[in-house]
């Protein structure tokens, strides 16, 4: 971006967005919570989901021309 629409882009940033008021950045490192919490939220697939994978794989047996099908759809 060349400077005038860069400082244009500034003005108008300051414009639209608020202030923030008080402490602009979290008091502290919140990466290890954030590994806390999602190795809280791992489980085990449920069990539909092992079963749409035996039913796409037995789709997939039983018609090997719908291959293309599915990995268009992914």
């Amino acid at each position: 971006m060349n400077e005038p629409n860069e400082d244009g882009l500034k003005k108008l940033l300051r414009r639209v967005l608020p202030r923030v008021e008080g402490e602009p950045e979290p008091g502290r490192d919140l990466w290890p919570a954030i590994l806390k919490r999602l190795d809280a939220q791992s489980a085990p697939a449920p069990w539909f989901d092992w079963a749409l994978l035996a039913a796409l794989v037995a789709l997939v047996a039983c018609f090997p021309a719908s291959i293309p099908v599915f990995l268009y759809y992914l």
